[in-house]
């Protein structure tokens, strides 16, 4: 676990990187070591996956979702600091599909408010944002190493961040709230004893799950060269095609990591349009349902439709085609070929 985290000392530049048995584990104690609590606020953009939602509102806080630009799918960083109050205890920008959110103008109305900036670094293992890489910019991060990401343990993740005390909690959290780790406890000239000062959770990273991340991190560079390629052939194969909205990259200097191409239907019903697929056996994903029309946020929050125009434009079209190092050049020919003849107007 050890050498996991130094690779992503070394990827990031952070000062400090704990290994979590997820992205949500990571989420979850990081906002805990924070303080974040009942009657405060979080504010994250509404297209994301619900678990960054779920953690708010699990630590009894209220998230306050920010709307998304509909060509990158990306929080609009005016929309984030309009939504910055006194009660504000952080922000959680998302980088979206392996594209970085803009940190920078984030990070500056986050400094006026005196509040941490945590990015959601879950599809961004490989990313980088005006020359550095998520998470080498002094925020704190979390990553995930789930089975679908540019790298996996099984299932994992890590947190980096600067701050030394944040990272001494963040490790007493992860396991139990024990000073001793279990390596200490019970490796050569090790002793059983140990102190907990404050309740924590089971969720460190095995070391046999550590082991196959270190080769991963060997590999991520040349997986996401494939990544990049894959989706290069996906935009040259749909190029100019009638009702379909391809992805658009940030105009700010950054590097894509591709973890998800996604598309957007607009000429016919989206779900139909996924029925076709399923007709040429081409699975598609759903990435994601904009979060605060969920039916417990809306209960629970009184969000409504309406409130973010251009995530529920997006939310309506969205859809993921395949993408994986795996994949071979006919796989993406095959795909675009059976959205060519699936659209009206797509045959050539």
């Amino acid at each position: 676990m050890a050498e996991l985290e130094e690779r992503f000392r070394d990827l990031t530049g952070a000062s400090h990187a704990v290994a979590v048995s997820s992205a949500t584990a990571g989420l979850h104690i990081v906002l805990a070591a924070l303080g974040v609590g009942e009657g405060d606020e979080v504010v994250t953009p509404s297209m994301t996956f619900a678990s960054t939602v779920n953690q708010i509102a699990l630590r009894g806080a209220r998230p306050v979702f920010a709307d998304s630009d509909y060509g990158t799918l990306q929080v609009l960083p005016a929309e984030v600091e309009r939504r910055i109050t006194s009660r504000t205890r952080a922000v959680i920008p998302v980088h979206f599909a392996g594209a970085p959110a803009d940190l920078d103008p984030i990070r500056a109305a986050a400094d006026r408010a005196g509040i941490p900036v945590v990015e959601d670094a879950a599809h961004a293992v490989g990313t980088s944002y005006r020359g550095k890489p998520a998470g080498g910019h002094g925020n704190t991060a979390i990553y995930s190493f789930h089975p679908i990401k540019n790298i996996t343990t099984g299932e994992g993740g890590m947190v980096t961040c600067y701050d030394g005390e944040l990272a001494k909690k963040l490790r007493l959290l992860r396991f139990h709230g024990i000073e001793r780790d279990a390596w200490k406890r019970y490796g050569k000239g090790g002793t059983p004893h140990y102190d907990i000062r404050e309740p924590g959770y089971k969720y460190n990273l095995t070391d046999l799950q550590a082991a196959i991340g270190v080769v991963q991190m060997g590999k991520v560079k040349r997986m996401n060269e494939r990544r990049a390629a894959l989706a290069a052939r996906y935009l040259e194969g749909l190029r100019g095609l009638p009702g379909i909205d391809l992805p658009e990259s940030p105009s700010c200097p950054h590097e894509h990591s591709w973890h998800l191409f996604i598309v957007k239907v607009t000429s016919m019903d989206r779900d139909a349009f996924i029925g076709r697929l399923a007709e040429y056996n081409v699975g598609v994903g759903l990435h994601f349902p904009p979060c605060h029309l969920l039916s417990y946020v809306r209960e629970r929050y009184g969000t409504k439709e309406g409130d973010l125009p251009g995530c529920e434009l997006s939310g309506k079209r969205i859809l993921s085609l395949p993408l994986f190092p795996g994949m071979a050049d006919g796989d993406v020919d095959y795909v675009c070929a059976a959205i060519r003849e699936i659209l009206p107007g797509g045959k050539s």
